[in-house]
């Protein structure tokens, strides 16, 4: 095996992949967007559109990814590269999309962190209205008058017949955000998730430092011990008053609902956050496995496993919420926020009044915090590895550290505007454009590229060389895969596409989003949706000279296995050709990429 080879790394053993992949996708949307999306979205009927989407969308997908990356042992820009030179933007394209989230994503934990070190304290600081973040409009209930006592104000002559705010609203909003009026005003730095976000970086790096190797020892207490807090959380939450209200408005079904377009692409949008498909972090961990594990059997099993996570989640979370719609008097739907609302001001709220407040909120903020950073760890390491893959001497000594901590600083730096007093304004404009149509954009062109260019007979006999010829694999094959990668998944993507482009609502609101903050968003979508034509036309102006306009489609002599000992069959000819160069190989184009060099053993 040559150095460029071994350096890349293997998982210690299947479990460790296993674990990454489910921390990959089990993250912080599983906790506030999927229990919002299934009550706004018609209750335990969302269910039927969401599971059909993971049938259709999410397993084939999954399936098309990690058989992508672990047949090719390389990241998704290399293998795209590799697989279909002008279309290397796919891989690009997934590749910025992740880059991106993992920008806003750092803040989320950030916030966690700070809410996690503000409890270890007796009384919960969002437990009154007595602190010097409070306004006269703070209310613990509707019959309060603590806010009298406040000392940091005057409050006995102010009409307060205006709005109420909870306490840990005003925590949240004029402590720890020091919101401002809209996105257009900055204001300063709010140096506590300054500083949380640089602890949060400071976590990627030295848990990244030897890349696959220390993520899959990490991954042991990342990913499981969310499972532990959960549990512990959902049994509380079952022994507080009101829990039934909450959960029966989580699962009560509204049948109606299945019919509206909106409704299913809310499900499909969802399946990619449940299973992280498409944004190239797939691609990345399976690079790294066994080149014979059965990527079928993994297809099944976790995204199965994330899904029953997400409708898990719902449960400890609606069951809280219902306490705290006793507590406050009213309805489960008045306490309900969806988002940074829910995790940060609603469920730290019925937290406060629960016994040994403290104690719950510290175990519910480190669930919170692990279940960001494991899913934050394939991300930057997906990242990083695109980079180690098209630049090799970067895996090489030193090189290799200091590439992660460029990359750490760099995401540390793009962050700073999202921990500025306007910042939220930010995070939720990422948040609402990044995750949406790069992703559907980048699904559909990864079918494209891999069933209908390449051809789906050719990747079809490239996975039974991984996965041999079993009875369950043609079942999985010829039953399910056969149909979905060919008919039902890009016709599915295609119309979740175009629904979403029927129902979208610009998000402009007076001061909060000014018409340019629109702009602004649409400048996030297209960034990475444009890499795809736009490296194509780059590479059909620079090659159009050297190759004919049918070979720039077609496979690169490196298209394959990496290792020498799986380049068998019709690829085994092509292992004696790349052996043989001492200096490098032409890539594609007439590049020299010397990461593809086998050395003669």
């Amino acid at each position: 095996m040559s150095d460029s080879e071994s350096s890349r790394g293997t998982w210690g053993s299947q479990l460790e992949f296993i674990l990454t992949s489910i921390g990959c996708s089990v993250g912080l949307g599983n906790v506030w967007r999927f229990p919002y999306l299934t009550y706004t979205s018609g209750g335990g009927a969302f269910l039927v559109p969401y599971f059909i989407c993971l049938l259709i969308i999410g397993i084939p997908l999954f399936c098309l990814d990690i058989s992508f990356g672990q047949f090719t042992s390389l990241g998704p820009v290399a293998a795209a590269g590799n697989i279909s030179p002008i279309f290397k933007g796919v891989g690009m394209c997934m590749v910025t999309v992740m880059g991106l989230i993992m920008i806003y994503y750092s803040v989320v934990i950030a916030t966690c962190i700070h809410y996690f070190f503000a409890s270890l304290t007796d009384v919960l600081p969002w437990t009154d209205c007595l602190n010097e973040w409070n306004t006269c409009n703070c209310r613990q209930d509707t019959n309060d008058t603590d806010y009298l006592r406040n000392t940091y104000l005057n409050c006995t002559q102010i009409d307060n017949t205006g709005s109420a705010f909870s306490p840990s609203e005003e925590y949240y909003t004029n402590f720890v955000l020091g919101v401002t009026s809209g996105i257009g005003e900055a204001g300063g730095f709010q140096w506590r998730l300054v500083l949380s976000n640089l602890l949060t970086w400071t976590i990627m790096f030295f848990v990244l430092i030897k890349g696959v190797k220390s993520i899959g020892k990490v991954v042991y207490v990342f990913t499981i011990l969310p499972y532990v807090l959960l549990t512990v959380l959902l049994v509380r939450g079952l022994t507080l008053e009101g829990y039934y209200e909450g959960i029966k408005y989580y699962l009560d079904p509204n049948l109606n609902r299945i019919a509206e377009p909106r409704v299913w692409a809310d499900a499909a949008v969802q399946i990619f956050y449940s299973t992280s498909t498409c944004s190239g972090a797939l691609i990345a961990m399976a690079s790294f496995n066994s080149f014979k594990n059965n990527t079928f059997r993994d297809s099944f099993m976790i995204p199965i496993i994330n899904a029953l996570t997400s409708f898990y989640g719902g449960f400890a979370t609606f069951a809280v919420l219902g306490f705290m719609a006793l507590k406050k008097g009213v309805l489960v739907s008045e306490v309900t926020k969806q988002g940074p609302g829910l995790a940060f001001v609603v469920y730290p709220e019925a937290l406060s009044k629960m016994p040994a407040a403290p104690f719950w909120s510290v175990l519910f903020f480190m669930m919170m915090m692990s279940l960001g950073i494991s899913s934050m760890l394939t991300g930057v390491e997906t990242v990083a590895s695109a980079f180690m893959d098209e630049f090799p001497a970067l895996r090489k000594g030193k090189n290799t550290y200091i590439c992660r901590g460029i990359i750490c600083f760099c995401g540390f730096l793009l962050g700073l505007p999202q921990v500025t007093q306007g910042g939220s304004y930010i995070l939720n404009l990422m948040d609402t454009f990044v995750g949406g149509f790069p992703l559907l954009f980048a699904g559909l062109f990864e079918i494209i590229v891999l069933v209908y260019i390449y051809g789906f007979k050719k990747f079809s006999s490239d996975i039974k060389m991984m996965v041999g010829d079993t009875q369950f694999a043609k079942y999985s094959y010829y039953g399910f895969f056969l149909w979905c990668w060919t008919i039902i998944t890009p016709a599915a993507i295609f119309a979740v596409i175009i629904s979403k482009c029927i129902d979208y609502t610009p998000i402009i609101s007076e001061p909060t989003y000014p018409p340019w903050s629109e702009t602004l968003g649409w400048f996030l979508v297209m960034t990475p949706i444009i890499l795809i034509p736009g490296y194509a036309l780059y590479y059909l102006v620079r090659y159009w000279k050297t190759q004919s306009f049918s070979q720039m489609f077609k496979p690169t002599p490196q298209w394959g296995p990496l290792l020498p000992e799986n380049r068998t069959g019709v690829y085994a000819d092509m292992g004696v050709e790349l052996n043989s160069k001492e200096n490098g190989i032409e890539n594609g184009g007439g590049e020299i990429n010397p990461s593809y060099v086998t050395e003669k053993e």
